[in-house]
């Protein structure tokens, strides 16, 4: 049965309609890939600390508290970090077999790559909020940390609806730093030739929600996949939905 919501929840849920564009994280939000960099991530870290067995084992929270909607390599390193592990950085294309940050980083994004050859289903909650902006003339682009969104995003055939995506490539070709700083965000809106107020941050992850809390967006909508309510507001959330389709 459909949530019911006062008039002033109904006002705030629909406020997203007064902006001029929307920002979308995309693993987690589009589409139930932040599923797949789980089991990726689990797999790589099971894996590796096989050979650590002073350390503790990977855990579900780990995900959560360390790696979720941060860049690939800082993740493997606050992961580590978290287990007082050190390891060499190596070179951004080290092989995925070396015990280095680039190696784990890239060992994990095979196994994703693996996952995602056999196709994506996006959220249909989150196509029927993109048909509705964009019936409403808003303007799209899609923020992810992921080196893999724009084959996510075509997987999924969500691609012709993009015509900005700032992904983990982008972000390392023009400097930016990843989430929560709002950096990656922000050139998205001046791509799109407009100012952060007028644009509207759509995050699960409590580092995207951050980001979006900290630059100066119209407004941040929270998107409970796991994070939790709470934790999504605490993080700077405007409000916070189950799925985007209470939005349209």
């Amino acid at each position: 049965m459909p949530q019911l919501h006062s008039g002033a929840q109904n006002a705030q849920l629909s406020s997203w309609t007064t902006a001029s564009a929307i920002l979308f994280d995309l693993d987690g939000v589009l589409t139930p890939t932040a599923v797949v960099h789980e089991r990726a991530w689990q797999e790589l870290f099971d894996g590796y600390l096989e050979s650590v067995p002073s350390a503790a084992g990977y855990r579900e929270s780990d995900y959560f508290d360390h790696i979720d909607g941060k860049p690939r390599f800082d993740g493997v390193r606050d992961f580590l970090a978290s287990r007082s592990i050190v390891l060499p950085e190596g070179p951004a294309d080290d092989d995925p077999a070396n015990e280095t940050v680039q190696g784990l980083g890239n060992r994990k994004n095979l196994v994703f790559n693996e996952i995602v050859a056999a196709g994506v289903e996006p959220f249909e909650g989150s196509v029927r909020f993109i048909e509705a902006a964009l019936a409403r003339g808003l303007k799209l682009a899609v923020v992810s940390s992921s080196r893999n969104a724009p084959a996510v995003l075509e997987a999924a055939g969500l691609s012709h609806h993009f015509p900005v995506v700032v992904d983990g490539v982008v972000a390392a070709t023009e400097g930016l730093p990843g989430k929560p700083d709002p950096a990656t965000y922000e050139y998205a809106a001046r791509l799109l030739g407009l100012p952060s107020e007028e644009c509207v941050v759509v995050e699960d992850a409590v580092s995207g929600v951050q980001a979006g809390s900290s630059g100066k967006f119209h407004s941040v909508i929270g998107v409970d996949r796991g994070a939790g309510r709470q934790i999504l507001l605490a993080a700077g959330a405007t409000f916070v939905v189950n799925d985007l389709i209470e939005l349209v």
